[in-house]
């Protein structure tokens, strides 16, 4: 017998995906069946570097801890033109005791490398508004055994980001504060010293323990002034290094507006990551600033790559004027 579930995985912006190189991924969201997490891997240049990204992959991945977790797979491009000519890959028709796979451990995975012909892909009605769409279906085999299988335990997501951000908010045990243009920010040392290099080397450095070691005999608080970023920016920054992600779209695009790249929060906060050395939050920024992208903001984007060290976010921007603005005369 098997228990069985399925998910539906929408790519947006398939062209923009192209070219980010062979081996690499986007992942959908995971999803449980049969007390296992799952994830579907889509990747736009192909797995195998000896297809010379002829084709697009598809793999379907063990997510969560698990060991020679058996299971029948089923892979469906959709037919956008209402057809229904979809593509099916299936397993469900197999015997139990032949068809299945057996996943040995997490981040083991199940696909193909072969799953499309790009060339083809890319004229058919698989493809619609630059956007595929790849159902899954899985069949997590269980056991025959007389005897009863412990039962597995969903495990809720980490709420590390929510309990760090409570401690944020409530200020409770914080030992340094940021003046960032007459606004005060209460922080904790250690947090950010976890998060940053920057603020390691500027807490945790025994020559900068030194210093403060000879002036520093009170209980205050340390106060840091920060005079080259906005009290909305920093706020930012500080949400991102306790909650681990962006502040809300409302608040992100409540500055993109008729406003100039630079001057956007996602703009000042990819500023803020190379400042502060957050890989991650460059990497969170580049990912909204990519989905931004036009051919009026496209130079002033790739400008701020530059400047900011946005390697990826300038490919794409590279990408998108190569592909959108070669015919155009100026």
């Amino acid at each position: 017998e098997t228990v069985n579930g399925s998910h539906r995985f929408v790519i947006q912006g398939y062209s923009l995906a192209k070219g980010m190189g062979v081996g690499k991924h986007i992942a959908s969201e995971t999803f449980a069946v049969g007390g296992y997490q799952w994830a579907i891997y889509f990747y736009p240049d192909g797995k195998n570097p000896e297809d010379n990204s002829a084709y697009v992959s598809v793999f379907i991945a063990l997510a969560s801890e698990g060991t020679d977790v058996r299971a029948l797979f089923e892979l469906t491009l959709q037919d956008q033109s209402g057809r229904g000519k979809h593509k099916v890959h299936s397993h469900f028709d197999r015997a139990l005791d032949a068809g299945p796979y057996t996943l040995k451990y997490r981040g083991s995975m199940w696909g193909y490398k072969r799953f499309f012909r790009r060339t083809a892909l890319e004229t058919s009605d698989f493809l619609k508004d630059d956007c595929l769409k790849i159902n899954c279906t899985v069949g997590v085999v269980t056991s025959t055994m007389e005897y009863s299988r412990p039962h597995s335990l969903e495990v809720p997501d980490s709420d590390i980001g929510h309990h760090f951000g409570t401690l944020l908010e409530s200020q409770e045990g914080a030992d340094v504060i940021f003046s960032v243009a007459g606004e005060k920010f209460h922080a904790h040392k250690l947090v950010l010293a976890a998060r940053s290099s920057f603020f390691r080397s500027e807490f945790l450095d025994p020559e900068s323990d030194e210093e403060n070691s000879e002036v520093d005999t009170s209980n205050e608080i340390k106060e840091i002034v920060i005079d080259d970023m906005e009290p909305k920016v920093f706020q930012a920054v500080l949400h991102f290094m306790y909650r681990d992600n962006l502040v809300g779209d409302d608040e992100l695009s409540a500055s993109s507006s008729d406003c100039p790249i630079f001057d956007t929060l996602a703009g000042k906060l990819l500023a803020a990551a190379d400042k502060y050395e957050l890989p991650r939050l460059r990497v969170l920024c580049e990912s909204y600033l990519c989905k931004q992208i036009s051919v009026k903001s496209v130079a002033t984007t790739l400008a701020l790559a530059d400047r900011h060290h946005a390697t990826e976010l300038k490919s794409v921007c590279l990408k998108f004027a190569a592909e959108n603005l070669s015919g155009n005369k100026t």
